[in-house]
């Protein structure tokens, strides 16, 4: 299956990245939405920016196939694309088809050119940098949603109500910067919350994780892990996907703690 090795981001990029990544990978691989999006390099193919998913998806890769890429944090990344991420909702564009050929050609040539995958991840971050400083500034609503949302599982009126919008203004502003709502992406957000507690082993059982968590009970679990991943609970944290992001995270475990079980849809805090 090759290798993949996820690492944390340059601190002034911690509130933009999740991670960097690079890879050496082979065979088929299933990737599971976290409401993230990508911008990758590939050997022989070019750079590609990949929309955020609804579903899961397989691929299937060449023996060898060498891969670096940057994982924006939710919401972080369409603005500094210039791009509705609704707009690329589970399909891989071009750089070029956001930004521009100029963007394209220069960085991959730099990246067809660097040294090793270290080199690659720095690249990509300096482009990043440079897509904050010239870009526009982002919408404080998606900052609040995120942070909202990875911590526990709140109903969509009662997120409106707390952000002073109402739910329509909250579902357009949702989809071009996470590219889907607020309660799709809640349902991601849960599922990741439920595979970051269960990393960090302060929960055990399938039981008590979907009470963590903010599921109803664990039948409610097993449901959305299928929708969304197409695997059972306990398949998907045997997968690749608890791994994704190294040491960081989409969701703040400490915060999903202190909530405590079932009340991120009853609470608004």
């Amino acid at each position: 299956m090759g290798w993949y090795t996820p690492t944390s981001p340059a601190p002034d990029l911690a509130g933009t990245l999740v991670c960097g990544w690079s890879a050496r990978t082979q065979g088929e691989h299933l990737l599971v939405p976290d409401a993230c999006m990508d911008i990758l390099w590939i050997r022989g193919v070019g750079i590609r920016v990949c929309g955020p998913e609804t579903t899961a998806w397989s691929f299937t890769l060449p023996p060898g196939t060498e891969s670096v890429g940057v994982r924006f944090r939710p919401g972080a990344g369409s603005h500094l694309l210039r791009t509705s991420a609704a707009e690329v909702r589970n399909i891989r564009v071009g750089l070029g088809d956001v930004l521009g050929s100029t963007w394209e050609r220069t960085l991959t040539d730099r990246l067809d050119n660097a040294s090793g995958h270290a080199e690659r991840i720095a690249l990509f971050e300096n482009a990043v940098r440079a897509w904050r400083s010239r870009g526009p500034e982002a919408d404080p609503l998606i900052g609040t949603v995120r942070r909202a949302l990875a911590r526990q599982s709140w109903n969509v009126g009662a997120l409106a109500d707390a952000a002073s919008v109402t739910e329509r203004q909250l579902q357009r502003r949702c989809n071009d910067a996470f590219g889907y709502g607020p309660a799709t992406l809640r349902g991601i957000l849960r599922l990741q919350r439920f595979m970051a507690l269960a990393q960090s082993g302060t929960r055990t059982g399938l039981a008590a994780l979907a009470a963590t968590a903010g599921y109803s009970d664990q039948a409610h679990l097993s449901r959305e892990c299928r929708r969304i991943s197409s695997l059972t609970p306990s398949e998907l944290l045997a997968s690749e996907a608890p791994d994704w992001h190294g040491n960081e995270s989409v969701v703040d475990v400490g915060n999903v703690q202190a909530v405590g079980p079932r009340t991120g849809e009853e609470s608004a805090a």
